[in-house]
């Protein structure tokens, strides 16, 4: 998706093993709600994660759907991951996609990507869309890489129970599962559904860790969390995740990248690269969507 302005999240300082608590602000777009979590103020990024969105739940009508149009992304890897809906995915490299609940759009943008997310195929019918839409900052060694897309399957990704509590490990390394999902750094992102009374203790394995709730009740050091809250890690902590009711955590974290600049839709560790990437953006140097002309000018 497009980084659009959106208000800031609001940012707490907490105690115990949670650093910052994150509430973000919700924009309206048209009766589509996105919940910006990262970057926020007090905390741009939680390790690769460098732009964190939930989108949704939104009901749209027959005829209508989401339409963001073709955009530019560098020095990134965008993650689409669903929990309702089917978004399909065009971009320059000329793959078409379509993603639906469960499965995991990749697409790493590199020295350079566009691409366009419109509604899927069931757009002649009262259609539903929530999910997240995250961005990982590269490794420096990677942020001018080839650009690449890869669509993995739900089926692919590990699902397991652990202590009565549902986990599913969409990228990294977790209580001895891995997903195939294609790493530039080390990252940790699970689908976490807590039920009400079970426990769910997230390991300090990684450089920075933060647990994103989407609806639910969390208790952490007892302190209550309602959804719509991120409570991020104090550096070398786990999470203790304690479900006063059924609870629906993403879970994220991995190493430290150190500084990166953003700006709209490009990520980089050089503000000298993202005026080149502007001038390129406006000059029409990048390479287009096929069958998809319509364009989205610089903010």
């Amino acid at each position: 998706m497009s980084d659009q302005t959106a208000n800031q999240p609001t940012c707490t300082r907490a105690a115990g093993s949670v650093e910052l608590l994150i509430e973000p602000n919700a924009k309206d777009l048209g009766g589509f709600s996105v919940r910006r979590v990262l970057p926020s103020p007090a905390r741009r990024m939680v390790g690769p994660f460098i732009f964190f969105d939930h989108a949704g739940p939104a009901e749209f009508p027959p005829g209508e759907g989401i339409q963001v149009r073709p955009h530019p992304h560098i020095g990134l890897a965008t993650v689409t991951y669903l929990f309702e809906g089917e978004i399909m995915h065009r971009d320059s490299l000329g793959y078409e996609q379509p993603i639906r609940a469960g499965a995991v759009n990749l697409m790493t943008a590199g020295r350079g990507i566009v691409h366009a997310e419109r509604a899927g195929e069931d757009l002649d019918d009262n259609s539903r869309l929530h999910g997240i839409q995250s961005w990982m900052a590269l490794p420096l060694e990677d942020e001018e890489c080839a650009p690449d897309f890869t669509h993995y399957p739900a089926d692919v990704l590990p699902e397991f129970e652990r202590q009565g509590v549902s986990i599913r490990v969409i990228m990294g390394n977790a209580f001895g599962r891995e997903s195939p999902v294609r790493q530039y750094a080390p990252t940790l992102y699970l689908e976490c559904r807590i039920p009400a009374g079970k426990v769910l203790d997230l390991p300090a394995d990684y450089d920075e860790l933060g647990a994103y709730l989407v609806s639910g009740e969390l208790r952490i050091d007892d302190r209550s969390i309602g959804g719509g809250l991120m409570a991020v890690a104090c550096s070398g902590s786990g999470l203790r995740l304690e479900a006063v009711k059924d609870c629906h955590v993403m879970v994220i974290g991995g190493a430290r990248l150190g500084e990166r600049h953003i700006w709209w839709n490009f990520v980089s560790s050089s503000t000298q690269r993202i005026e080149q990437a502007k001038a390129d953006w406006r000059e029409g140097r990048f390479d287009g969507v096929p069958g998809d002309d319509e364009f989205i000018p610089l903010p």
